[in-house]
């Protein structure tokens, strides 16, 4: 075997010269654009826009606009946000008077409408557009084009061999072709060589991840500009309806409008809830669901459904969560005449995951006292649904083993009628007055399923009538979501593509030599310095080899040992050897 490498001209830089021996043939391995304007831009309004322009859809600049992105969402997260959570906006704005001002100039109140969250998603997109669009427009170029030439010396390729066989060049150059298409090389004829490539599909990964990172950017911008999401209670027996009245709560995007909503509505028929009763998860919930009927449109035809947690109902681009469960006691209240002023099941919030239960009963009209004054009455109700001797404050399973109401009544003004808005989950005792027992404490109560507390000198009674369940209920509508789910994978194999996959070419050159023995030359050259094109080419090399198997060396002398010896023996099978500079 001979290895031959070559320097650079005297005075020339080594990258240079490898520059001009490889020609065409060591061009880009990658649409990656080169920078002409490296030492800085011409004088001119062309010249600064043409260098801004290429700094933009450069890709430092898209990781750098990224980043950005990335760390302008940080704030959105720890921040309320007013188009999110109004109350929690306006509680901060109380207790940071100082600070609340600066951050309404910088929008940190509405990150993601904000002018300078806007600018940089914007500036991302033109940076990957710009950088995608001609890199495609290169590479479809060069699948419509062949492989180049071989350069006037293999030598300088970073992997290199060569041999002498008594095979004629043709007959070399025929058996490279066909052992370079099947291993799935794109090769070609080239005057005295054959020129082949391969691992296109890094580039294809390559710009599938960029592309990829677009779709995923409209996907979530329309998801966030057109999402809704809005939670609902409901008790056993009740329904719903999907309009904006019918939520307790309701967020949405800037563009997103009540006639998007989807027409639906639903009813509760059970809530149905199963906990471990033994061992270590003792009180662990089993199974949480929910059977419901629903139908679509004002005139659908009403089916039956069960929606478990992680596991939603989806009715068109509405997706129906079970995402809370709890108990609502059905209280009756009769005024001081007997009469039925208040009759209902009122949901209470868990306060453990034993489902220790609090909440408030408010009668708003209707109520008059054993004197005939009308008032308003609010209860303050604590609730155990399993109730045990000596575990007062605490429930000690979440399902109903031994149900236990604890209720405490005001009488008197609540409040509703100031215009302050207020919860229902909560009372305003500030215009309201104790009922007091006959020993003039506090009156409350524990009463069982059934059980009845009388209110004093006749003020009226309150009745626990039995305990039915709830379950909340989140509904959300997120456009693009499928797009966003694809552009993520598409992101992860593109991605394993442009990292895994190795691009390159390898030419087979096959001359007849001075002596008219036949030289075969091969080189091989990677996008980047790898050990795989060396390996690769010796592994073609060697079957090459065999096709066209090496002369013995005409240094060699005639004497009878050289002659009983084999020829692969005189000159050994190939060794691929990387040039000297190579690469550098």
């Amino acid at each position: 075997m001979s290895k031959s490498t070559v320097g650079a001209a005297p005075g020339e830089p080594p990258a240079a010269a490898d520059e001009q021996e490889l020609g065409a043939a060591g061009s880009q391995l990658s649409t990656a654009p080169v920078d002409t304007l490296a030492s800085g831009p011409t004088l001119g309004v062309v010249g600064w826009a043409r260098w801004f322009w290429r700094q933009l859809t450069s890709m430092r600049v898209a990781l750098l606009l990224l980043l950005l992105l990335a760390l302008g969402a940080i704030p959105g997260s720890l921040i309320p946000q007013s188009g999110t959570d109004e109350t929690k906006v306006a509680d901060f704005r109380r207790a940071h008077g100082t600070l609340a001002p600066i951050y309404d100039r910088l929008g940190l109140f509405h990150v993601y409408s904000s002018v300078w969250f806007s600018a940089i998603y914007i500036l991302l997109f033109v940076s990957l557009i710009g950088c995608i669009v001609p890199r495609t427009w290169q590479f479809v170029g060069q699948l419509r084009g062949r492989p180049p030439g071989a350069p006037k010396r293999l030598t300088r390729l970073p992997a290199y061999t060569t041999w002498r066989t008594d095979a004629e060049p043709e007959q070399v150059r025929e058996a490279a072709l066909a052992l370079l298409r099947k291993r799935r090389f794109r090769a070609h004829l080239a005057g005295d060589a054959v020129a082949a490539e391969k691992g296109y599909l890094r580039e294809v990964g390559n710009l599938s991840f960029h592309i990829a990172l677009i779709v995923m950017l409209v996907a979530f911008a329309c998801g966030q500009l057109y999402k809704s999401e809005g939670n609902k209670l409901v008790v056993e027996g009740d329904g719903f309806s999907n309009t904006l009245t019918q939520y307790n709560d309701f967020k949405s995007g800037n563009l997103f409008g009540t006639d998007d909503l989807n027409p639906f509505s639903f009813t509760l028929d059970k809530f149905t809830g199963t906990y471990e009763t033994s061992g270590p998860n003792k009180g662990t919930a089993r199974t949480f669901q929910s059977a419901i009927t629903y139908s679509v449109g004002a005139y659908g035809k009403e089916k039956k459904a069960v929606v478990k947690v992680n596991h939603p109902l989806e009715i068109d681009d509405s997706k129906v969560y079970l995402t809370a469960h709890g108990y609502a006691p059905v209280i009756t209240v009769r005024d001081g005449k007997g009469e039925v002023v208040y009759r209902d099941a009122v949901p209470l919030l868990p306060l453990d995951s034993n489902i220790t239960s609090s909440g408030v009963i408010k009668v708003l009209d209707g109520y008059r006292d054993a004197k005939g004054v009308s008032e308003q009455l609010g209860i303050s109700a604590f609730f155990l649904p399993t109730y045990t001797q000596g575990s007062e404050a605490a429930s000690t399973f979440p399902s109903l083993r031994n149900p236990v109401l604890n209720l405490t009544p005001y009488h008197g003004d609540l409040g509703i009628d100031s215009g302050i808005p207020q919860s229902v989950y909560q009372l305003d005792k500030s215009h309201m007055k104790e009922f007091k027992d006959s020993k003039g404490l506090q009156l409350r109560d524990n009463l069982k399923p059934g059980e009845t507390m009388t209110l004093p000198n006749g003020a009226g009674s309150v009745t626990y009538e039995g305990t039915k369940e709830w379950a909340n209920f989140q509904v959300t509508q997120q456009p693009a979501s499928g797009w966003a789910l694809g552009g993520a994978i598409a992101a992860i194999f593109g991605l394993a593509g442009s990292l895994f996959l190795q691009r390159r070419r390898v030419w087979v050159r096959a001359v007849k030599g001075a002596d008219g023995v036949t030289v075969v030359e091969m080189g091989g050259l990677g996008r980047s310095e790898s050990a795989k094109v060396p390996e690769e080419l010796g592994d073609l090399a060697g079957v090459l080899y065999d096709q066209a198997p090496s002369s013995p060396d005409p240094d060699t002398p005639d004497t009878p040992a050289s002659r009983d010896t084999p020829a692969s023996s005189a000159s050994p099978e190939p060794e691929v050897v990387p040039a000297e500079g190579a690469g550098k």
